[in-house]
C-alpha cells in the first residue's frame, strides 16, 4: 500500500482522489462521511480514494486518532456503512510513513446515487478555481446522476400535461408503415391505435388518466406538443465547406419523420464509385448508408433529453460527424466500445425502435457501424472526440480503396466473410504497416490471447506474415494480399529494406549508448533474439561492431577510430 500511496500523492487531487490533512484540527465524523459520499457520486471512472493525514500540497502530516489513542480501520468502515444510504462498503487501510500514520479509504463507485443517512446528496465536480471539490446536489443534478447510472429511464416517464390528443394520427400511420417497410414486430399491426401505442410504451393510462411518455411524444407527438413538452428535442443537418456553411437545417419533427428526412439528404449527397467483380459492377459509396443510419439512430436513442442542444449531423468534404448531447452511459468508454454489452440511456425508446424494425434486435449497432465502414475500404470510425457531456463519431470519407473492397467481396462470395476484428486488424495494417499482439488488443479491444489467435488465423488464411518470436513477434500484410490490393511495391518496401534499416538502427543505438546487447537489439528492431544475434554477428564480421565478453554478459560496441 505504501507504493500505491506514493503513486496517488504524486498525481495529487482529482475527481477520484481527495486529500485531507488534520494538522489544524481533527476531521469530524460528519465531514468524513460527507466526503466519502461525494467521492461515491463522482463521474470519474478512476478508483476513488480518500486520504486522511495528507495536506493538499501532498505533504504527510499524519492522521489523528479517532477513538481514544488508536486509529482502527474497521471502526471507520463501520461508521461509513452506518451513515450512508445505501450503506457503502469501503476498504480502509492504515499506512505508516516516516513514523506518521495515513488513513487510505478506497471508495467504490456504485450503480446508484449515494446520500448520507440524514439525506444529504453531495457530488464531486471541478470547481471554478479549476480544482476538484464537493458541492450539494440539486434535484436536477440528482436526476442527471440517475440517468448517467441508468437507474432512471427518462424515455419511460409520463410527460406532465400531455394527453392522447397530443398524438399525431399521421405519425401513427408512419410508425405502422415503418414496421411493414423494415419488417418490425408485425403483430403490432393487428392492434388498435390505443393498444398499438401501449405496446410501444408510448402512453401511460391510469384509470381515466392518459399521459404520453417521452417515447410517445418523440415518436408521434404533434409539433406544437413537442415544442412545449420536449424543448430539448432538435436535430441539425449541416453541410460545411471549410468555414462556409452551405446547408444549415434544423428539424423538430417526430423521430421517425426526422430519420426519413435525414436519409433523403444523405442519399442526395452520397456519391458512388464502381468496382468490377467478375462481370458485375458493384457500387462503392462515399459513405456506407447502413453505417451512417446506425450512427444517426444511436445518436437519437442515446442522447440525453434533459440536456439542451441538438443532435448534429455535419457533412464535411472528407468526413461526416454525428454528435449528441450526453456522454457515454455508465461503464462505457473508448476502450470497450466494441465489446461492452448494450447500455441504452433511454431503454423504452430503444425498445420501441427495435420493435419498429429500425435497429437490430441484438442492439449491436456499433458492430454494424464499424463493419460497414471497414468493408467499404475506409478508415475505422473514430469516437475520439467524445467527452463527458457529448458523444461524437466521425465517419472518414475520402478516396476508397477499391481493391480492398474487391478483396472483401471476393472473400464473402467464397463463403469466408471477415469478422469485425479481422477487418480492424487488416485495416490497421493497411495504413500503419505493422502490428504486434499488444497493439492488436487495443485495436480490437480484446484480450491479448484472443488477439494472438486472430493474428495467427490471418496467417493461416494467407493474409499476414510474421517476423520475430514470442513477444517480439511482429505482423504485416503478406505478399499475396499486397498483390490482391494492388500494392506490390509496398511489400518490397516493408520487407526488402528492413535488414538495412535495422543495421542502421543498431549502429545509431550503439553510437548513442556506447554499447548494445542482443536483447536490446531484438527489442529495438522488434525481432527475435536469434535474428538479433545473427544481425549483430553480421555487423561485427563486416567491421561495424566489436564483440565484448561472452555468454549473458556479451555486448557489442563500435570500433575505436
Amino acid at each position: 500500500m505504501r507504493q500505491l500511496l506514493e503513486k496517488i500523492l504524486a498525481s495529487g487531487e482529482s475527481l477520484a482522489v481527495e486529500l485531507k490533512g488534520e494538522s489544524k484540527g481533527p476531521l469530524s465524523d460528519g465531514e468524513l462521511v460527507e466526503t466519502v459520499v461525494c467521492l461515491a457520486n463522482r463521474t470519474s471512472e478512476d478508483e476513488g480514494w480518500f486520504i486522511i493525514g495528507v495536506e493538499d500540497d501532498g505533504s504527510v502530516t499524519g492522521a489523528r486518532p479517532r477513538n481514544g489513542k488508536r486509529i482502527e480501520p474497521e471502526r471507520i468502515a463501520a461508521l461509513i456503512a452506518n451513515r450512508t444510504r445505501p450503506p457503502l462498503a469501503v476498504k480502509v487501510f492504515l499506512v505508516e510513513v516516516d513514523s506518521l500514520f495515513v488513513v487510505m479509504i478506497r471508495v467504490p463507485r456504485v450503480r446508484t446515487v449515494v446520500s448520507t443517512a440524514d439525506g444529504k446528496f453531495i457530488r464531486r465536480v471541478v470547481l471554478g478555481t479549476g480544482k476538484p471539490g464537493c458541492i450539494p446536489m440539486t434535484p436536477a443534478d440528482l436526476l442527471q446522476q440517475q440517468l448517467l447510472l441508468g437507474t432512471v429511464d427518462m424515455s419511460a416517464r409520463p410527460v406532465e400535461g400531455t394527453t392522447w390528443q397530443d398524438l399525431d394520427s399521421h405519425e401513427l400511420l408512419r410508425l405502422r408503415e415503418t414496421i411493414r417497410k423494415y419488417r418490425g414486430d408485425a403483430i403490432l399491426l393487428e392492434l388498435s391505435d390505443v393498444d398499438f401505442a401501449k405496446a410501444l410504451g408510448m402512453v401511460e393510462i391510469d384509470g381515466e388518466m392518459e399521459q404520453l411518455t417521452l417515447t410517445g411524444l418523440l415518436l408521434a407527438g404533434k409539433e406544437q406538443a413537442l415544442y412545449k413538452h420536449a424543448p430539448t428535442h432538435e436535430v441539425a443537418f449541416q453541410v460545411l465547406r471549410g468555414t462556409q456553411v452551405e446547408v444549415n437545417e434544423f428539424f423538430r419533427y417526430p423521430l421517425v419523420r426526422i430519420l426519413e428526412e435525414i436519409q433523403t439528404h444523405f442519399r442526395a449527397r452520397n456519391r458512388e464509385e464502381e468496382v468490377m467483380l467478375d462481370l458485375f459492377r458493384v457500387g462503392v459509396p462515399d459513405y456506407p448508408e447502413r453505417a451512417f443510419r446506425e450512427a444517426f439512430i444511436n445518436a437519437l436513442i442515446h442522447r440525453d433529453y434533459t440536456q439542451s442542444g441538438a443532435v448534429h449531423v455535419q457533412w464535411h468534404t472528407d468526413r461526416i460527424e454525428i454528435s449528441n448531447p450526453g456522454g457515454f452511459p455508465e461503464g462505457v468508454h473508448l476502450g470497450n466500445l466494441l465489446v461492452t454489452p448494450p447500455r441504452p440511456r433511454n431503454p423504452r425508446l430503444a425498445d420501441a425502435f427495435k420493435r419498429l424494425g429500425l435497429v437490430e434486435r441484438t442492439a449491436r449497432g456499433i458492430d454494424t457501424i464499424f463493419l460497414e465502414q471497414l468493408r467499404n475500404g475506409r478508415p475505422a470510425p473514430d469516437y475520439g472526440r467524445s467527452t463527458e457531456v457529448s458523444v461524437t463519431v466521425v465517419l472518414p470519407g475520402g478516396e476508397a480503396n477499391l481493391n480492398f473492397v474487391r478483396f472483401v467481396i471476393e472473400e464473402e462470395k467464397a463463403g469466408r466473410p471477415l469478422t469485425v476484428e479481422e477487418l480492424l486488424i487488416l485495416n490497421h495494417l493497411f495504413f500503419q504497416r505493422r502490428i504486434d499482439a499488444m497493439s492488436a488488443t487495443q485495436v480490437i479491444q480484446r484480450p491479448v490471447s484472443e488477439a494472438r489467435r486472430i493474428l495467427e488465423s490471418l496467417i493461416e488464411r494467407g493474409f499476414l506474415e510474421a517476423r520475430g518470436e514470442r513477444r517480439s513477434r511482429v505482423y504485416h500484410l503478406s505478399a499475396v494480399l499486397y498483390r490482391r490490393l494492388g500494392k506490390k511495391a509496398a511489400y518490397v518496401r516493408i520487407r526488402g529494406f528492413e535488414p538495412e534499416q535495422q543495421k542502421q538502427m543498431i549502429i545509431q543505438y550503439a553510437q548513442k549508448h556506447r554499447r548494445i546487447t542482443r536483447s536490446e537489439a531484438a527489442e529495438l528492431c522488434q525481432i527475435g533474439e536469434f535474428q538479433a544475434s545473427r544481425l549483430l554477428r553480421s555487423l561485427a564480421k563486416n567491421g561495424y561492431l566489436i564483440l565484448r565478453g561472452r555468454g549473458r554478459g556479451a555486448y557489442y560496441e563500435l570500433p575505436k577510430k
